[in-house]
């Protein structure tokens, strides 16, 4: 299981997923006010995309999907 959670992403996949999680975060805090549940997935996708940022971990890659970044 610790070889699931180890980090597996560069530099550049790290601000990708930091700059998507800022913008679905931003996303979400303005959609949250029309629809709540479309907010709601808008920040915890932001939060998660973030949290992948800063560990430098990324789910997608952990399951075993080859990404470009």
């Amino acid at each position: 299981m610790s070889h699931f959670f180890r980090p597996n992403i560069k530099r550049t996949g790290r601000i990708a997923r930091g700059v998507t999680g800022t913008l679905c975060l931003i996303a979400g805090i303005i959609t949250v006010d029309y629809v709540l549940w479309l907010g709601l997935i808008f920040v915890v996708a932001g939060l998660f995309a973030i949290y992948e940022a800063l560990s430098g971990w990324c789910v997608a890659r952990a399951c075993g999907v080859k990404t470009k970044i």
